[in-house]
């Protein structure tokens, strides 16, 4: 959406960034510049005060359930995984040129058939 004039801050950055506006997510500088968007472009104002009135709304009719417990520990520790899985994709990236990173497919291979050849895999007794 654009209005049609020409804005230091273009409206779909505005409005891309609209809810992160609305729950303070936003560093000084940004919420500056969307404050002085607002003041020159009537459309992505009114879209900002329906957001901002939708989650008043919201907030004063859903705002008092209590969160499940075990909902909460459920997403924390969905969160932390992928925190995890993030740092640990950021490890493997910058491990990646390292020869020990991991052993290339054919060594996992070559392990299998020796551990077959020799009989050091469990088989059935006769």
């Amino acid at each position: 959406m654009s209005c049609g004039n020409a804005h230091e801050t273009d409206c779909s950055e505005v409005l891309g960034h609209l809810y992160e506006y609305l729950d303070n997510e936003m560093s000084d500088d940004a919420c500056t510049k969307f404050r002085q968007h607002f003041e020159e472009c009537h459309p992505c104002l009114e879209k900002y005060g329906l957001e901002q009135a939708v989650k008043k709304l919201v907030k004063r009719c859903c705002g008092s359930d209590d969160v499940p417990t075990d909902l909460r520990s459920k997403v924390m520790m969905r969160i932390e995984m992928i925190r995890a899985g993030a740092a640990s994709t950021t490890d493997s990236a910058s491990a990646a040129g390292s020869p020990s990173a991991s052993p290339p497919a054919s060594t996992s291979a070559s392990a299998s058939a020796t551990a077959s050849r020799t009989g050091s895999a469990a088989e059935p007794a006769s």
